[in-house]
């Protein structure tokens, strides 16, 4: 899918810094989103367009709706829409802080910076628990059906949609754990991977195993740790060529079919939740044809 903004399906990068911008009120967005566009490829940056700036452009993206939050026992899923959603992807920090200060120079002052998230790649590709991420994620051509969305005509066909939540963990409560109830946890071997054949039913695997949905809920997961002082978590990415699949592994994750909440919840909180439109490229640029 050439349209496909590029790094949604190439592998997570050393560092990332994941910027989230406010609509000023009364403000005109279109002349800053231009420049955003000639500033941007899809690749070393990933911008993703929240509802509330499609509305204000009044040009509603079929699929694209406000993210869901849940309240049960012990824990919440929060919502916090933001108008504007950039992965800023690379090799050096120092060079994602300058490229993250130039974009919010340009977007000014339109669109102000909210908030600022730096991660890593821990790894081959683990969550700070040491347990690996994304090891469902589908691939090749798998993986552009799962996040491309098609069918819709130019400016659309080639974007996709993406969730975006960081989760705060309680690493002290989880290395509380014995390794077998780290193991039940996730629903799998830290040591090798494997799955479990007999994890309970409040695994994370058995809980989001994908192909267990009707339709199948496959998403591509692209996850990366963050650290913060003394906090730290995970900064969930999921694309999808729809906001169903993830919609449906979050309403099992809450316990909202059968009561049982993913273990996830016994050491980590989804502490924001948001929803963005990744529009596709096009000659190397954002393709914003469809909303400008």
């Amino acid at each position: 899918m050439q349209t496909l903004q590029p790094a949604v399906l190439a592998p997570v990068p050393a560092v990332a810094r994941y910027l989230t911008f406010s609509l000023q009120p009364g403000a005109n967005p279109r002349r800053a989103l231009a420049a955003l566009a000639a500033l941007t490829d899809g690749e070393n940056c990933v911008v993703g367009i929240g509802e509330s700036l499609l509305r204000v452009l009044d040009r509603p993206v079929p699929g694209m709706r406000a993210f869901p939050s849940y309240a049960a026992v012990g824990f919440e899923i929060p919502a916090t829409p933001a108008a504007l959603w950039c992965w800023l992807r690379g090799s050096d920090r120092g060079t994602l802080l300058n490229q993250g200060r130039a974009l919010a120079q340009a977007l000014a002052p339109v669109l102000t910076l909210h908030s600022a998230v730096d991660a890593f790649r821990y790894g081959k590709g683990l969550d700070l628990t040491s347990y690996e991420d994304g090891t469902e994620n589908p691939r090749g051509r798998k993986a552009v059906a799962a996040a491309a969305v098609e069918g819709m005509g130019a400016g659309f066909d080639g974007s996709t949609f993406v969730a975006v939540q960081q989760w705060l963990h309680d690493l002290d409560r989880f290395q509380a754990m014995s390794p077998r109830e780290q193991d039940h946890t996730f629903g799998r071997r830290k040591r090798d991977n494997v799955e479990l054949e007999r994890a309970p039913a409040s695994a994370h695997v058995k809980r989001t195993a994908q192909e267990s949905f009707n339709p199948e809920a496959f998403v591509v997961r692209r996850s990366m740790p963050w650290i913060e002082g003394t906090r730290a978590g995970l900064v969930f990415v999921a694309f999808g060529c729809s906001l169903d699949a993830f919609e449906a592994l979050l309403r099992r994750m809450v316990g909202a079919e059968d009561g049982i909440t993913d273990a996830l919840f016994n050491f980590t909180r989804p502490v924001t939740g948001a929803y963005f439109w990744c529009p596709p490229v096009k000659r190397g640029r954002l393709d914003l044809s469809r909303i400008l």
